[in-house]
């Protein structure tokens, strides 16, 4: 119980000191990649593959849909003791309100991962992808098509929109730090600031210039036995977008069902807590290789009642291949 505490003592304190964003999901440590490059290959496996997917407010007229897939991988040199590459790739959809504003990107993240001793990991990570933003117009109406008596669709807009999709480059960098001490206990602290370049965000060539906002992240996770079958996980992620500023917090009880090899089972359940007012219970069960995870966004601010109670499920599917190793080299026979 001692350790328990003190695990909770220093996740929290790291907290203190850790001093909007594009895509938004819940179980952000389900969708790795979008929080930092640095996490591409630093999992427990060889191979991963990942989809995501959020929708919310779907009672109000601004529906929120996103989704999200990943493949990474570790690539291992000969010295594998003191060092391995990452490499993934990331693609990402969204899609919100009337006017279908849509953003699509496509990234290739790599990290360099060094192994300081047995048990820590220093990973620097970049990512470098293409990105598309754009909108319906013909789903929207502008006051300058009120004539005064009733809205006319046919009187222009009125509006200086010289384009309704724009591209850009996505640029983006990342640190992680992870100390493991076996399999079933591990740490990992991270940053990462997303749209380095500072792309062109404007649809329109008149006027001041517009550009997409850095956004900053901040993260911790840690996973630690508390019984023989029960591991407590604990996340916090912090970012942060010009004036947006947003919190999670989320525990989950890790239920080691069946220990079997080849049929290894666990249940997570837990909840979670969004400064911007939202509460979600989760839960995922793990099974060998695949990984399903589901929660649900509960809004406990005055915006629940526009919603009629209705919040956001999120999903998220994993596969994690392990490769067999190969023996290292050695003599078959001794030499006289």
């Amino acid at each position: 119980m001692r350790k328990i505490v003190l695990h909770i003592i220093i996740f929290t304190a790291w907290l203190g000191m850790a001093s909007a964003q594009d895509l938004h999901y819940s179980q952000f440590y389900n969708s790795p990649l979008n929080i930092n490059p640095a996490l591409t290959g630093v999992f427990n496996g060889d191979k991963r593959v990942a989809l995501s997917a959020r929708d919310q407010w779907r009672s109000v007229p601004v529906p929120w849909l996103t989704f999200s897939g990943s493949y990474d991988q570790k690539f291992y040199s000969k010295n594998r003791n003191k060092h391995f590459f990452g490499g993934g790739l990331l693609f990402n959809y969204d899609r919100q309100g009337d006017s279908r504003i849509t953003l699509m990107n496509v990234s290739l993240t790599g990290s360099y991962n060094r192994i300081l001793t047995k048990k820590n990991i220093l990973t620097l990570g970049a990512g470098l992808g293409y990105a598309s933003r754009g909108f319906n117009q013909s789903s929207l109406s502008w006051d300058k098509q009120w004539d005064g008596q009733a809205f006319d669709p046919n009187l222009p807009p009125g509006e200086n929109i010289s384009a309704d999709m724009i591209s850009m480059v996505e640029t983006n960098l990342g640190v992680n730090y992870r100390f493991q001490e076996h399999a079933r206990e591990h740490y990992d602290f991270g940053v990462a600031v997303y749209h380095i370049l500072q792309p062109s965000a404007r649809f329109s060539n008149n006027g001041f210039p517009i550009s997409l906002p850095r956004r900053y992240s901040a993260y911790a996770m840690a996973s630690f036995p508390a019984l023989d079958n029960l591991n407590i996980d604990l996340s916090v992620l912090h970012q942060s977008q010009t004036s947006y500023n947003e919190t999670l917090f989320g525990a989950l009880l890790n239920i080691y069902v069946n220990k079997k090899r080849g049929k290894e089972t666990n249940l997570h359940i837990g909840v979670g807590y969004r400064t911007s007012q939202s509460l979600f219970p989760k839960a995922a069960i793990e099974y060998g290789p695949y990984y399903v995870a589901l929660s649900y966004d509960v809004d406990l601010s005055r915006f629940n009642t526009a919603t009629d109670n209705k919040g956001g499920p999120e999903l998220h599917f994993k596969y994690t291949i392990k490769s067999v190793k190969p023996l290292g080299l050695f003599k078959a026979c001794p030499i006289f």
